[in-house]
C-alpha cells in the first residue's frame, strides 16, 4: 500500500516592493511668492504696531522721556496725563459727542443703504443701473472738493454747528460704499426664500426686514464696522461744520487737534498721547470683538 506524502513546505513569496510616497511638487515661483508675502506682512505689521505702541507708552511718560528714547519704557507709569486729557482737554465730552454722532450716523447709513442696495440688487426697473452708478460714483469723489458746497447747503438748512447736520453729512458720504458693498452681497442670496415668502403673503417690507436682513447679517456687520471706523476717524467734515464757536459740540478728532494747537510752544505731549490712546482703544476693542464677523462677511460673497 503506497502512502502519498503531501509537501507541506510553502514556497517563499517574493518581497513586495513598497514605493515611497511621492512628495508634492511645489513650483519655485510659488515658494518665492509665499516667502515674499510673509515678509510683506511682517513689515506691514511692524509699521502698524510700532506707532500704536509708541503712542501708548508716550501717554505714561514725561516730555523729556518722549523725546529721549521713544520706544523705551517709562521710568514710572504716570497717570496724570490721562487726567489732564479729561479735565483740561475735555476729551470725555468730545468722546460722548463722537459716540452720539457715530451711532446715529451709522444707524442711518445702514438703514438707508441696505434698503437701497436691496432694491437695486433684487428688483429690475427702468433706471436701475443709472441709480446704482450714481451711488457708486460717490466713491471716486474726494470729500475736500465738496467742503464749500456742503458748508453752504448745511448753513441754508439751518443745521450748521449742530450734530444733526453732521450726522446727515456722514450718512450721505457713507452711502456710496454701503450701497456698493451690500448690493453685491444681496445678489449672492438665494431668491427662492424671498419668492416663497411672497407666495405666503409677506409684503416687500416684511420680506426685507424679517427674511433678507437676517440672511445678510455677515455683510451688514462687516460694513457697519467699516462705517463706524470711517466716521469715528473723520476730521475734515467736523472742522468745517462744527467750527463756529461751539466747542462743547466738538467731536474727538477736533479735541485731539486742539490739544496741540492751543498749547503753543508748551505742548502737552503726554496729554496728547493719552487722548490719542482714548480714541484708539475703543476701535481696537470693536475690531477684536467682531473680527470673525468681518472676515466672514468679506468672504461670504465670494464663496456663494
Amino acid at each position: 500500500m503506497a502512502i502519498s506524502t503531501v509537501d507541506t513546505t510553502t514556497t517563499a513569496r517574493p518581497p513586495v516592493r513598497t514605493t515611497p510616497a511621492r512628495s508634492r511638487y511645489v513650483p519655485p515661483d510659488r515658494t518665492v511668492f509665499t516667502r515674499l508675502s510673509h515678509v510683506a506682512l511682517v513689515v506691514w505689521a511692524i509699521t502698524v504696531i510700532l506707532p500704536i505702541l509708541w503712542t501708548f507708552l508716550g501717554a505714561f511718560k514725561s516730555n523729556t522721556e518722549i523725546f529721549g528714547d521713544p520706544l523705551a519704557l517709562p521710568g514710572q507709569f504716570r497717570l496724570d496725563a490721562w487726567g489732564r486729557a479729561f479735565t483740561t482737554a475735555h476729551i470725555g465730552q468730545y468722546m460722548l459727542n463722537t459716540v452720539i454722532v457715530v451711532a446715529f450716523g451709522t444707524a442711518g447709513t445702514m438703514l438707508l443703504g441696505s434698503m437701497a442696495a436691496y432694491v437695486l440688487a433684487r428688483y429690475q426697473f427702468f433706471g436701475n443701473r443709472l441709480i446704482y452708478y450714481i451711488f457708486v460714483s460717490g466713491l471716486v469723489f474726494p470729500v475736500f472738493l465738496a467742503l464749500v458746497p456742503l458748508f453752504l447747503v448745511v448753513k441754508n438748512l439751518g443745521l450748521l454747528n449742530t450734530h444733526t447736520g453732521l450726522v446727515l453729512v456722514y450718512i450721505a458720504y457713507s452711502l456710496p460704499f454701503t450701497v456698493f458693498f451690500m448690493a453685491a452681497f444681496f445678489r449672492t442670496l438665494p431668491t427662492s426664500v424671498a419668492e416663497q415668502a411672497m407666495i405666503d403673503g409677506a409684503s416687500h417690507t416684511r420680506t426685507f426686514f424679517q427674511i433678507m436682513v437676517p440672511m445678510a447679517k455677515p455683510g451688514l456687520i462687516s460694513i457697519t464696522i467699516f462705517n463706524v471706523l470711517g466716521q469715528w476717524n473723520q476730521y475734515l467734515l467736523p472742522v468745517v461744520l462744527l467750527s463756529g464757536g461751539v466747542q462743547n459740540k466738538w467731536v474727538l478728532t477736533q479735541g485731539i487737534a486742539n490739544i496741540n494747537t492751543s498749547a503753543g510752544y508748551e505742548a502737552d505731549w503726554p496729554g496728547l498721547f493719552a487722548a490719542l490712546s482714548l480714541a484708539i482703544i475703543p476701535m481696537i476693542i470693536v475690531y477684536v470683538i467682531f473680527q470673525r464677523q468681518i472676515q466672514s462677511g468679506l468672504t461670504a460673497g465670494a464663496l456663494k
